[in-house]
């Protein structure tokens, strides 16, 4: 067998072990098992039950990542994406007085499929890349550092260290308040973590937030091991056609389907630059990573979760050593056997509700906020200098972030870019499509 498993993967050819490959798969699951606790809570709030988002998460990922590791043999890792998942739960899914859309779980689900069809074809076809080229770089950067910007505040507010307050933006929470001080516990632990390149340091953070928070009655232990829930409440729950009596889904899929190739496409890149696979400028197998990516997502959507994507925090598990698809063999393992830890999962994801009848999450809030911080990085990239290029990068940062509206933010950074480029004589460095996109932006928000 170990003969067959180091043929299969080439593992001695490509200067590994299977010690090594099984250490990188294991590294790569500790730093991105996150997402385990923090999706079923993210998406709990649209009226999904809890127990079948934690089993859909963690079935889409083992299988995902299994197909990944076998097809490619990169130990590329696939998870639901942080801000698709907001998006879902925040834009599409909250109601229109709190700026959402209004549409039901079932329905998001369905733009979640359709999008992951649409990007399967367009992969199919080869013309992925030629989309994301035409996307010009510094909105490119001031798309991630929106979606961070807005990751981060949303963990804030579930730390409950910002919160609404009568006649302004928002105002400090309780700084006495037990859940806010374990939030606060919760960041700079991580934090120390995390700069001193602990193995799982945000795995190891989630845990000893919330083990702190026992004492206090934050958190009630209900066991660590059983049997998995049920998938039942979101399996095949999508209302794949009926959606389309809505003419705003459409604004849906597309936005799902953008921030699913933009999100997919810049890991990818970023991965194989950090690896080293580029041959003659060229990733090999780039078109099978993104089929699977996008097959996930169909994937997912049929389970119950929202839009998967390659994940950065591979780069761990590479890092750790890991060179072949054994890794992620390793990884998408771990991932089914966490289906047998749901007490800890839905005791750490379960929040604890406040007196004034807000939920908060101390243990999930502060890997918000850290994960927000390193997605804005991007914006150190902004050619701030040049007006015509900062100003719609810095509209998309500051709206999709203050307004919590991914769509938003994307309004405003597409239409700023084509009016201040056209009126400002640059035409010619603005792709026809941006402009086609700037206007369809502009006919949503006055026709929809």
């Amino acid at each position: 067998m170990k003969g067959k498993i180091e043929k299969y993967f080439k593992i001695s050819n490509l200067g590994s072990n299977i010690k090594t490959e099984v250490m990188g798969g294991t590294t790569t699951f500790f730093a991105m098992s996150y997402i385990i606790f923090v999706q079923p809570a993210m998406l709990a709030g649209t009226g999904m039950d809890f127990g079948a988002i934690t089993v859909a998460t963690c079935l889409s990922c083992f299988i995902s990542i299994i197909t990944m590791g076998l097809l490619t043999n990169y130990p590329i890792a696939i998870a639901p994406g942080m801000g698709q998942n907001i998006f879902f739960a925040y834009t599409v899914c909250a109601a229109a007085a709190s700026g959402g859309m209004g549409f039901t779980w079932q329905e998001a689900l369905s733009g979640v499929f359709w999008a992951g069809l649409l990007f399967l074809i367009i992969t199919i076809l080869r013309i992925q890349t030629k989309l994301i080229n035409i996307l010009p770089d510094n909105l490119k950067y001031g798309i991630s550092g929106g979606i961070g910007m807005l990751i981060a505040l949303l963990g804030l507010k579930w730390a409950g260290i910002i919160v609404a307050e009568k006649g302004a933006i928002t105002g400090l929470g309780d700084m006495q308040s037990p859940p806010v001080l374990l939030s606060i516990f919760g960041i700079l632990l991580t934090s120390v973590l995390i700069q001193r390149k602990v193995t799982g340091a945000i795995l190891i953070g989630i845990i000893a937030t919330s083990l702190a928070g026992l004492p206090f009655g934050i958190f009630s232990y209900s066991g660590i091991v059983s049997l998995p829930p049920s998938i039942e409440p979101t399996l095949f729950k999508f209302d794949l056609f009926g959606i389309f009596r809505h003419p705003e889904f459409l604004t849906v899929i597309f936005m799902f389907f953008f921030l699913d190739i933009f999100d997919t496409m810049g890991t990818l890149v970023g991965l194989a630059d950090f690896a080293g696979y580029y041959k003659d400028g060229e990733i090999p197998r780039a078109d099978t990573v993104l089929k699977i990516d996008a097959a996930g997502t169909v994937f997912g959507a049929a389970l119950g979760t929202s839009t998967l994507t390659s994940y950065l925090e591979s780069t761990t598990g590479i890092a750790a050593g890991a060179k072949t698809g054994m890794a992620n063999i390793i990884t998408g393992f771990l991932f089914l056997a966490a289906l047998f830890f749901y007490p800890l999962v839905s005791m750490i994801g379960g929040g604890f509700d406040n007196p004034d009848g807000i939920t908060l999450y101390p243990s999930i809030a502060p890997i918000l906020i850290l994960v927000g911080c390193f997605i804005m990085k991007s914006i150190v990239k902004v050619n701030w200098d040049e007006p015509s290029e900062a100003v719609p990068a810095f509209l998309t940062i500051l709206v999709m972030g203050m307004s919590s509206s991914i769509p938003g933010g994307l309004a405003f950074g597409f239409v700023s870019y084509s009016i201040i480029k056209l009126f400002s004589g640059k035409t010619k460095d603005v792709h026809p499509i941006i402009h086609i996109i700037s206007l369809l932006f502009i006919l949503r928000y006055v026709f929809l």
